[in-house]
């Protein structure tokens, strides 16, 4: 049965993505609504093969909207989603907004698709792009060995920040190729050929925004309030697709083997992780795919009782970190 669907911010990185998902997934699309800012009302957008105009997105433009894909800033999610819950619209919301709202279920549609059903406010949440890409592969682990402690170090490119960190890390790459002077504007810090600590605010007890997200999310998603999770989180200097090195403390001991057996079934998970030529997940493989990459499976020599297992993951922080994750929740619906 066809849904007539909004974009919200759909000039925008996961805006675009969104819109290509719904025409890949063949998704039923009765009518397409695409709303942006009063700047970009007017232009146009293509959706298999038509011409679509923006409107401005404003919160009496939702009636007759079965489904909300929210790709916009909190501060406009929390205008714009009770507006089209109340017209009647199932939204989803890739912001930060409402994803620790217990009224809101936290969505990954391979972990916990029945969460979709108790939303009594209207709004699912899309969670974190980092928790995403990590959850995927854990769960299916977790499910068959509950994981205790979860220690992982992110390697996030410079799409998590929208277009233009993107934009911005094209332009200082080539400015320091040239040997031109770089001076950043949507970073705090040049990341052409540097690294640095995740650019969200860092709090009292001195974990940043991101790194608090991945642990809270984690914990709401598993319904594992008890799970311990620490995160260090980094951007580098990568366009598309963010890596995770992530350690994992099992209740029971596990092995290699076991470990692949239940990954290689996994849905949303495709395996890379080759000793002999020491190939593993890289951000191009990830780029423009919808799995999530696994790979450099091993034990933990430190856990000597067997319990302790590392992986390295990277996953498209655009597509399954965000516009992928929120279809495939419209898909559910």
């Amino acid at each position: 049965m066809a849904k007539n669907v909004a974009i919200v911010g759909v000039t925008g990185a996961v805006g675009q993505e969104m819109l290509n998902c719904l025409e890949k997934r063949n998704f039923p699309v009765g009518e397409l609504r695409v709303m942006a800012s009063s700047r970009s009302a007017g232009k146009t957008v293509t959706f298999k093969g038509k011409e679509l105009t923006i409107i401005e997105a404003t919160t009496s433009a939702f009636e007759g909207i079965d489904i909300a894909l929210m790709a916009v800033e909190s501060d406009q999610s929390k205008e714009f989603s009770p507006a089209a819950a109340k017209a009647g619209a199932v939204v989803v919301d890739n912001s930060s907004a409402y994803r620790m709202d217990p009224e809101c279920p936290l969505v990954v549609p391979e972990v916990n698709p029945e969460a979709i059903k108790n939303r009594p406010k209207g709004i699912i949440a899309n969670p974190n792009c980092s928790t995403i890409i990590m959850n995927v592969p854990v769960w299916p682990l977790h499910k068959v060995n509950p994981v205790k402690r979860i220690v992982v170090s992110t390697y996030q490119a410079a799409s998590g920040a929208g277009k233009p960190a993107m934009d911005e890390l094209a332009e200082t790459t080539r400015a320091w190729v040239e040997g031109k002077p770089i001076e950043p504007k949507v970073f705090p810090y040049q990341l052409a050929m540097n690294l640095f600590s995740h650019n969200s605010p860092i709090g009292d007890n001195g974990y940043n925004q991101e790194e608090m997200k991945m642990i809270n999310e984690t914990r709401k998603i598993f319904c594992a309030p008890e799970i311990q999770v620490t995160a260090t989180c980094v951007r580098v200097p990568v366009m598309r697709a963010h890596c995770e090195s992530v350690n994992l403390q099992f209740s029971k001991p596990i092995s290699e083997d076991e470990v692949r057996a239940i990954l290689s079934k996994a849905p949303g998970v495709k395996m890379i992780d080759d000793r002999k030529t020491n190939r593993s997940p890289q951000p191009k493989d990830a780029t423009d795919n919808d799995e999530v990459f696994v790979g450099r499976i091993r034990k933990d020599l430190s856990q000597p009782d067997g319990c302790g297992i590392e992986m390295f993951i990277s996953g498209d922080q655009i597509l399954k970190g965000a516009a992928l994750n929120a279809v495939q929740i419209a898909e559910l619906l």
